[in-house]
Order: C-alpha cells, then sequence, then structure tokens
C-alpha cells in the first residue's frame, strides 16, 4: 500500500536533478491538464517524497547522502507519476510506473 510520505522536505534543494526529461506520455498527459511539472520537481528536490511506503521513503533519506536512485511518486491529474533522479544526479525524468 501506498501512503503520502513527506520524507524531510527541505526549504532549498537537497540534491541536483541534472538533466530533466519526461517521457512522451507523461508530457502530454501535463500539456492535456495544463500542468507545470515544476512543482512536482520542485516537491521531489526538497525531499516530500509523494505518495512512496514508508521503507521507500526511507530508502530516499538514506540515498540522498550516498548519491543512490531516488524516487518520488504523484498523483498527477489522476494518474500516478513517478521522478526518478539518477544515483549520479545527471539526470531526473518523469514517467508512468508502467513506462520503468
Amino acid at each position: 500500500m501506498q501512503t503520502k510520505n513527506t520524507g524531510t522536505p527541505s526549504v532549498s534543494p537537497r540534491f541536483a536533478l541534472g538533466q530533466v526529461v519526461a517521457t512522451p506520455a507523461v508530457l502530454e498527459h501535463l500539456e492535456r491538464h495544463g500542468i507545470n511539472a515544476s512543482e512536482y520537481l520542485n516537491r521531489h528536490v526538497r525531499g516530500d517524497w509523494g505518495e512512496v511506503p514508508p521503507e521507500d521513503a526511507a530508502e530516499n533519506e538514506f540515498a540522498v547522502t550516498r548519491r543512490l536512485r531516488l524516487l518520488s511518486s504523484y498523483t498527477v491529474a489522476g494518474e500516478r507519476v513517478w521522478v526518478i533522479t539518477e544515483a549520479d544526479r545527471s539526470s531526473t525524468c518523469l514517467l508512468y510506473p508502467s513506462e520503468y
């Protein structure tokens, strides 16, 4: 079961996003609903992991300082969207779980 788990939100960014990309399906969804991805990217980079299980939030907290992959999950206009930042912080991708 996924629950809202905000991790340890910060006022300032906790890690680098790198190049931000999104899958075509997520881009189309955002455009269709007039949603700017920056709201979700800002939550992600500040440690608000969204709707992830507590063990995933704990893993993210561990990963922030150890340069491991970070995953957030948000409901965006009725659809689950993942935000994943790579371990080397070179890129962050918005995608549907089914696209992983």
